[in-house]
């Protein structure tokens, strides 16, 4: 090698020395016909070419064509560059490479091509004697039991790198060309050999291809090939091909993402493999749990750390991110036909079927991976055709509502319900205007919980609903507990209440929520635990990422007018979430204490959006509900009308409350409790009262009025 260099170097000064334009072009045919001779008088056909002086007089012809280069300036051209032009030595290159004669000469081709791409600054890709060749050597990328990764990986990347500074060179190597095109093309290279590019491209075989304008998708070699390489087993190999495939979506020009969306299939391409990867994961034996809260796998770090042994989970959510990355990227066409095609190929035709399948396990684990998907998407592309999948796919949302409330196997149901409220959970901190307005915001606006104001009557003492009348013969709810315990106002004779909220008194909104808790099941002062100013932190934090999300939504300042006022008689419905919800609510005594965290998660997150719509629902008490209407409020009173029933069958219901809420603390592990589900429903309702109050201590100093 060494020598080899020296004869190098003693020839570029000899070249110096001399006539460079005559001698440069004599050394260089002199070097192309030496390798042609050799095929001549050869007659070993086994001997490798690394055996030969091949890949030393092609190292020679390219340090020729890079010092001419450098001698004439990229304006002009070279007589060396013309000459390979218009003998068509790359296309002889890569028949030479393409029959491996000597065996090893696709190596040898791989790399000339990638070192003339990358060294040459003249833009040679528009060129119909360089596109041509390098797209039948993008066509021998990437084959069945290849030898040669690592130059196809790194002849692939130079290649779009170039198309990257040179955009509309895309159509030559995605090899969809029109008639225009080419005439292009030939313009280009006319200055350098114009009788032979035009020849050549008036009879070029591609003017057959599809136009722009057509609908057909050309089989395109270049992004099978990169698909392909993102799966070898060196990790440099597919670093390159996952850098290659994100240069190809990003180009910014006005035509390479419409070409790339409607003339190739790597919106496809990139969905199947997404499916191919979801396939292998076994649903039947994960642990939903650890699917769902899956962490972020960013696609460079698997690509480079790189165990192909790696666990199927890794693949799937690896190259989720990827595709994710490549969808912000792109441009929006191609972004928007990336996410549809994920939408078609995996979440309708693969994710749905399994949403519905008969084995529980198959629906939990298919859940949970939605879950993880919408807590880790950021392509807003990808985002809207998964609310589109979940909300606007009548079935499948009332499935996934219904399995919020699921019930069958006692095991898995909890986990099912679980899961499907997870999942609405990570959809309402998604920035997406649509979510709540399809779920909660469209079912509220004509305001048909309220109840009209009879004629002649003060609305302000209207019962807060029919609940109210059945709760006066209520045992619990009698004027004396009332009054004895100052839980609530007694009945015959309330306070004023305060203006709607949002014009009223802090701290009279604030203690409704506070009072509803009866002090004989109060627990968190037994431990010294704070009250509800512990939550005003949090409160704060959670009312600053609603906002932060809902910021360009437009959501009006003031209420709609409601619908009764209108002279319209509309009978109110909640919508199947808010209805789902406060069902739950209601057997809040009754369930799992993980699936009850979950829910009063879901209700506080919903309660800390700054829409006037959703603070008068679900955070005004005072507000007089319409016949067969419930609110959040009405549905915690009637929660403690069970409560104060229940605990009549609980004996020392303090102690069992303070040992019950050390344990869900860590400060001791005997689970062996009576009542245990009920006791530590108690006291999500305690914390989930503390939490309402602190959301609206927050929330209403921030109120223009």
């Amino acid at each position: 090698m060494d020598t080899f260099n020296k004869l190098t170097s003693m020839l570029l000064h000899a070249l110096e020395t001399r006539e460079p334009t005559v001698d440069l072009l004599d050394s260089f045919v002199d070097h192309w016909k030496s390798i042609t001779n050799y095929y001549i008088e050869t007659t070993d056909d086994s001997r490798p070419v690394k055996h030969t002086d091949i890949p030393w007089r092609l190292r020679q012809m390219l340090d020729i064509l890079v010092y001419e280069e450098k001698q004439q300036g990229v304006e002009e051209t070279g007589a060396c560059l013309e000459y390979l032009l218009q003998h068509k030595l790359l296309e002889t290159l890569c028949t030479l490479g393409k029959a491996q004669y000597p065996p090893g000469m696709s190596q040898q081709a791989l790399v000339f091509f990638f070192k003339l791409l990358s060294q040459m600054q003249k833009p040679l890709l528009h060129l119909v004697n360089v596109y041509r060749p390098v797209q039948k050597l993008i066509r021998l990328c990437a084959l069945p039991g290849s030898q040669t990764e690592k130059e196809e990986a790194q002849f692939l990347l130079v290649v779009c790198s170039r198309v990257k500074q040179d955009p509309h060179t895309l159509r030559y190597v995605l090899e969809i060309m029109d008639q225009s095109g080419d005439r292009t093309s030939g313009s280009h290279e006319s200055h350098l050999c114009t009788q032979i590019s035009n020849s050549e491209t008036l009879q070029s075989p591609d003017q057959l291809k599809p136009s722009a304008s057509s609908p057909v998708q050309s089989e395109c070699h270049l992004l099978s090939a990169l698909l392909q390489l993102t799966n070898s087993q060196r990790a440099s190999v597919s670093v390159k091909a996952y850098d290659s495939l994100l240069l190809l979506a990003g180009l910014r020009s006005a035509s390479a993402g419409e070409v790339l969306s409607s003339q190739t299939q790597l919106g496809e391409l990139l969905a199947g493999r997404l499916v191919e990867l979801y396939s292998l994961l076994p649903l039947e034996s994960l642990n939903p749990g650890q699917v769902q809260g899956w962490p972020y796998t960013p696609w460079s770090f698997d690509v480079k750390s790189k165990p192909q042994a790696s666990d199927h989970m890794t693949n799937f959510f690896s190259w989720f991110d990827f595709l994710d990355h490549v969808m912000r990227a792109a441009p929006q066409v191609l972004s928007v036909k990336v996410s549809q095609c994920v939408r078609h190929m995996w979440l309708v035709d693969v994710v749905q079927p399994q949403l519905l399948d008969t084995c529980e396990q198959v629906v939990l684990v298919s859940t949970s991976v939605l879950c993880a998907v919408v807590r880790l998407v950021q392509s807003s592309s990808l985002l809207d055709q998964l609310v589109h999948f979940l909300l606007r796919t009548q079935s499948l949302t009332h499935l996934l509502l219904q399995h919020c409330d699921h019930i069958s196997d006692p095991c898995l149901s909890a986990q099912i319900s679980m899961a499907s409220l997870s999942l609405l959970d990570e959809l309402l901190q998604k920035p997406q205007k649509d979510i709540l307005e399809i779920l909660v915001l469209h079912f509220l606006q004509s305001r048909s919980y309220l109840s009209p104001p009879a004629p002649g009557v003060d609305d302000r003492h209207a019962e807060t609903n029919e609940d109210c009348e059945d709760l006066e013969d209520d045992p619990f709810f009698t004027d004396t507990l009332f009054s004895d315990t100052q839980l609530l106002p007694s009945p015959p004779t309330p306070p004023t209440p305060p203006p709607p909220f949002g014009q009223g008194s802090a701290p009279d909104v604030v203690n409704s929520f506070l009072c509803l808790v009866p002090v004989q099941v109060q627990s968190a002062q037994l431990l010294q635990e704070g009250g509800c100013e512990s939550y005003v932190h949090d409160a704060h934090t959670l009312m600053t990422q609603c906002q932060t999300l809902s910021l360009s939504w437009d959501w009006p300042l003031t209420l709609p007018t409601p619908a009764s006022c209108l002279g319209e008689r509309e009978e109110f419905f909640e919508g199947p979430l808010l209805k789902v919800l406060f069902d739950r609510l209601g057997r809040i005594l009754e369930q799992p204490y993980e699936l009850n965290l979950q829910l009063t998660a879901i209700l506080s997150r919903m309660s800390a959006f700054n829409h006037p719509l959703l603070n008068e629902y679900l955070l005004n008490p005072y507000i007089h509900l319409s016949h067969g209407s419930r609110s959040l409020f009405s549905v915690l009173v009637r929660v403690m009308g069970e409560l104060m029933q229940r605990i009549q069958q609980v004996s020392n219901l303090t102690d069992r409350l303070l040992h019950t809420r050390r344990n869900l603390l860590g400060l001791n592990h005997d689970t062996g409790l009576e009542h245990l589900t009920l006791l530590r429903g108690i006291i999500v309702l305690e914390e989930f009262c503390k939490e309402l109050a602190s959301i609206t201590f927050v929330k209403l100093p921030l109120n223009p009025n």
